[in-house]
């Protein structure tokens, strides 16, 4: 059976994708330990765009200093990352057709649990670090306006790099996400209190950043919807959010849901779940259902649980989702979308055990179980 939807081209703004699979930004620890690009990250983005992926979204790169509180993340906050940057992209784009995206990000009161444990949490309300037990420290409104020029300066950063769009992280409990949650964000200025201001931070960094590149370059945004929490953020009003942001401009939604922080969260983690049940997989469905018909047009992105290619073609086919993200699955197989277009159908080869991202703490990303098959690792 030919994937004739999957595998058809598709839009995001004006840049034209040659497939509808998408590779879902994953934080791989593959940089120096200042954030820098290294031989080794260049070649996982190479083995990925030659294995069939028609968009690759990076792993998250940090807007400023105080942002790339996670192990071995790669930054872009200053020029002197450009270089690197541009080699990167440029071995994707001399070594296939595919495009590459940069994702872009400040960790805000994240990122302990990947072995950082001597960053300072900030947020948009003061709340206690529940895993190191370490107070976060609200932001002034004067800072909160720094951020945004942050994100703004790495964006045109991502666009001189070569980049083929820019994605605004707002998941998953980071900077911005805690901004969009009545949780997490308790301010009473022009940032805080109704949703329209809790999304007041996504959409000052569009306007700007739009102004400072090309006005067909891709702006996509990670959009968290849900957050699991007591009094958090809701799939109703992350549709109301959702709403703002494709009125504002952005050309494309991947919408996610909970958070790095189990404790906060009741053990719901971001989107890396362990559930292996057939019927479990696709678990953010819903929430896409819930977005596009207020997408206006502009493609919304599918991504969690992915695994049946013939369940995507059904997807793309019928207009569920425009584009599907996988990461765990391309971690193990990055040439699963070539598997998949020669016409071997079987699912992807990944347990969804997350030990590459557990193993990423202190070390760098890897399929555990594809070294210890391919006798590279010891089993014990």
């Amino acid at each position: 059976m030919e994937l004739e939807h999957l595998f058809s081209s598709g839009k995001i703004g004006n840049v034209q994708i040659k497939n509808r699979l998408i590779r879902s930004a994953t934080w791989v620890a593959k940089a120096t330990e200042d954030g820098y690009v290294t031989e080794d990250l260049i070649k996982l983005f190479k083995d990925l765009a030659e294995g069939g992926t028609g968009l690759i979204i990076s792993g998250y790169l940090a807007v400023n200093a105080l942002g790339s509180a996670t192990y071995r993340m790669a930054c872009l906050y200053n020029d002197s990352y450009i270089s690197g940057q541009k080699k990167l992209v440029k071995t994707v784009h001399e070594n296939s057709d595919a495009k590459i995206a940069a994702q872009i990000a400040h960790t805000g009161n994240g990122a302990f649990i990947f072995g950082n444990r001597n960053f300072k949490p900030v947020g948009p309300s003061p709340m206690i670090n529940l895993v190191i037990n370490k107070p976060c420290r609200e932001l002034t409104i004067e800072e909160v306006r720094q951020i945004i020029k942050n994100f703004v300066d790495t964006g045109r950063r991502a666009y001189e790099c070569g980049y083929d769009a820019v994605q605004i992280h707002g998941a998953h409990g980071y900077l911005l996400s805690d901004f969009v949650s009545p949780f997490t964000n308790r301010r009473n200025d022009e940032f805080g209190g109704s949703f329209q201001n809790r999304a007041k931070i996504l959409v000052d960094i569009y306007n700007q950043l739009r102004d400072d590149v090309d006005k067909n370059f891709p702006i996509l945004i990670k959009l968290n919807t849900m957050d699991y929490l007591q009094g958090g953020l809701r799939l109703d009003e992350a549709k109301e959010i959702a709403d703002i942001l494709i009125k504002t401009g952005y050309d494309a939604i991947e919408p996610s849901s909970g958070r790095y922080d189990l404790k906060f969260s009741n053990r719901k983690t971001y989107p890396s779940v362990m559930d292996k049940k057939e019927k479990n997989e696709n678990y953010f469905l819903q929430n896409v259902k819930i977005l596009k018909p207020i997408m206006k047009g502009r493609p919304i992105i599918l991504q969690g649980g992915i695994r049946n290619p013939l369940t995507i073609e059904d997807f793309i086919k019928q207009n569920v989702a425009d584009f599907v993200a996988l990461s765990r699955p391309l971690i193990y197989e990055p040439n699963l979308p070539n598997r998949w277009k020669n016409g071997d159908l079987s699912p992807p080869l990944c347990t969804s055990c997350n030990a590459c991202l557990t193993v990423a703490a202190t070390d760098t990303a890897y399929c555990v179980v594809k070294k210890k098959l391919e006798g590279n690792l010891d089993p014990n």
